[in-house]
């Protein structure tokens, strides 16, 4: 039985209406329109795709006949394909995921590219004649693997959005997102099968990814740089063919890193299967204005490349195995500019707005959703996390590499990271650093092309030509001449005529000029534990490089040993450079 225009217009009452215009639009455009009629949805011989009937003319018979229907509703002209499919899965989801049903199961009756499209229930003798058997497995086929499209077949209601604080409530998403009747999400809450006004059949513009928002509300999105740059899209490094639908990166919103279809990165419907790629994608000199590509293939850095395990959000830093990727570091839903910071500040600065809603852990070793200060997302891989990198650069006189010990405000000394140190025997300090201030791990450790103290948009501990990972050159061999260039890591803070003029320690000079001591070779940069070592032995970050410094021989024993007898005065019992110290005094 055939279909005839008044058909048509009987069926357009259970679409919606879409099908009174099919007649009077002209069929050469297959977006735009508000009809199935020149749509990708019309597969009558006169429809503009690859997939079009070879002889029928009738449009709607496709999906919907007046008779002999299956008995589902709206007089639905196909079968179901009874197939099993592999669905989508992730850590960080709450929903329950269950086997596509309903209208999802309807759409995927052409979709999952099994069903002939030309096997039409009410012709069970008659199959339509196309110009494909089935759909070309690609873009539009979405096979029986579901487990790298948007989630369907999953209650979305109150409770859910109540246990993801990341999906607004269901009673608030637009009416123009309908959900099945039992508040399930289906092909049909995005896709409107007869509305193709918009592209894709979607039922809310994609531009800046509104219908990604209608139900997603990530933190701190609002004001993102990937919700709010104007940087063109063009030249982006791990697919350059591929073209994203709007010029700029605001625009395309969350196109830019994620694919609601066949995303090559399944969990998370990342664009790309390789994590970095999503990142670095634009993050390659070409879109994004830093260039982190360049940056961490210096001979020092958080080289994501180099360490396999991939970052989780669920995961636990005191557990998680080691790796590196952007996103331990930086939410990308949540990252924006304003990087400012203030050195010298005494207050504890917040976190930069680059760092925004990253987990880490804090001073007391315990996890925090939301790190609140710099060095707690630097605590999550370089602290009590067991995979850290146990070797130190420095052999010691005390081994420690879990910087949380070492920057405990309690400890005999440390570098005042997690809080002040109230130390009037360093005189050493330049402006605006002074007794009081607070340092952070970025003051040391970053990009040797930019510099913490500015708001050089390159700073970020990426990369670097100084090890490890340094933002200026720290020289730690044994003889090396003295210079500004030798030690300028020191010298950004501590004044280097005060330290050679022997402010503070009065054999400064002797050590680092005549006897071309580094600094490493008494300092240990971070701190001294005090599980590990007392005020009376190891103030002023005492610690010395056990590849240098001896100990002692003769009558007293073999021993290494500092002894604090007051303000800028000691005693050393060491052998450095061949020479025997033995309570070998100094004041000044």
């Amino acid at each position: 039985m055939r279909i005839g225009r008044w058909t048509l217009l009987a069926l357009w009452a259970i679409g919606g209406g879409d099908l009174l215009s099919a007649g009077e639009q002209p069929r050469s455009s297959a977006a735009g329109r508000q009809t199935v009629v020149g749509s990708p949805h019309d597969l009558s011989v006169g429809g503009p795709g690859r997939i079009h009937a070879m002889e029928e003319e009738q449009v709607c018979i496709f999906c919907h006949t007046p008779h002999n229907a299956t008995g589902q509703r709206p007089l639905w002209n196909r079968h179901m394909p009874p197939t099993h499919y592999r669905i989508y899965e992730s850590s960080t989801t709450d929903a329950r995921i269950d086997q596509p049903s309903g209208p999802s199961k309807m759409c995927l009756s052409c979709h999952d590219g099994s069903l002939a499209i030309g096997l039409l229930a009410g012709r069970p003798d008659d199959i339509v004649v196309m110009s494909r058997r089935t759909m070309a497995l690609g873009r539009g086929n979405l096979s029986l693997d579901l487990s790298d499209d948007h989630p369907i077949g999953f209650r979305y209601d109150r409770a859910l959005a109540g246990r993801d604080h990341q999906l607004h409530d269901p009673g608030v998403i637009s009416r123009e997102l309908p959900l099945g009747k039992h508040g399930e999400m289906h092909c049909t809450t995005c896709h409107d099968p007869h509305n193709n006004h918009l592209g894709n059949f979607l039922r809310i513009t994609k531009v800046r990814s509104a219908i990604c928002l209608s139900c997603h509300d990530r933190d701190g999105w609002g004001v993102a740089s990937h919700a709010t740059s104007r940087a063109v899209i063009r030249g982006r490094a791990v697919d350059m063919r591929e073209r994203l639908p709007f010029a700029s990166v605001a625009e395309n919103a969350c196109g830019n890193c994620h694919k609601i279809h066949s995303a090559g990165g399944r969990e998370r419907l990342l664009r790309f299967a390789n994590l970095e790629d999503n990142c670095l994608n634009c993050h390659n000199g070409s879109v994004a204005s830093t260039n982190i590509e360049s940056e961490i293939c210096k001979p020092s850095a958080h080289n994501a490349p180099l360490l396999f395990d991939c970052h989780d959000p669920v995961e636990d830093p005191l557990t998680m195995s080691r790796h590196v990727t952007c996103a331990d570091c930086h939410n990308p839903h949540a990252a924006a500019y304003d990087f400012i910071s203030r050195p010298g500040a005494t207050a504890p600065e917040p976190i930069n707005n680059r760092m925004r809603y990253v987990s880490g852990v804090n001073i007391l070793g315990r996890p925090v959703n939301e790190a609140m200060r710099e060095y707690e997302v630097c605590f999550k891989c370089h602290a009590d996390n067991p995979s850290r990198p146990q070797n130190a650069v420095i052999t010691r006189d005390i081994h420690q590499t879990n910087t949380r010990l070492e920057f405990q405000p309690t400890n005999p000394s440390f570098h005042p990271v997690a809080a002040p140190r109230n130390n009037h025997d360093v005189v050493s300090l330049t402006s605006p650093w002074r007794v009081g201030s607070l340092t952070k791990c970025t003051d040391c450790h970053n990009s040797d092309a930019g510099s913490a103290l500015s708001l050089n948009r390159r700073a970020g501990p990426h990369g670097s030509i100084y090890r490890p990972l340094l933002i200026a050159n720290y020289s730690t061999r044994d003889y090396t001449v003295e210079s500004v260039i030798a030690y300028a890591l020191c010298y950004r803070c501590h004044e280097r005529t005060s330290v050679l003029n022997n402010e503070s320690f009065p054999l400064h000079s002797r050590h680092v000029v005549n006897g071309r001591s580094p600094c490493s070779a008494c300092h240990d940069a971070h701190g001294i534990s005090r599980t590990q070592g007392s005020s009376r032995n190891h103030s002023s970050l005492i610690n010395f490089d056990r590849s240098i410094v001896q100990p002692a021989s003769g009558g007293l024993g073999a021993r290494i040993e500092y002894e604090d007898r007051g303000t800028y005065r000691g005693s050393c019992t060491l052998t450095c450079h061949g020479v025997v110290h033995v309570r070998f005094e100094y004041a000044r």
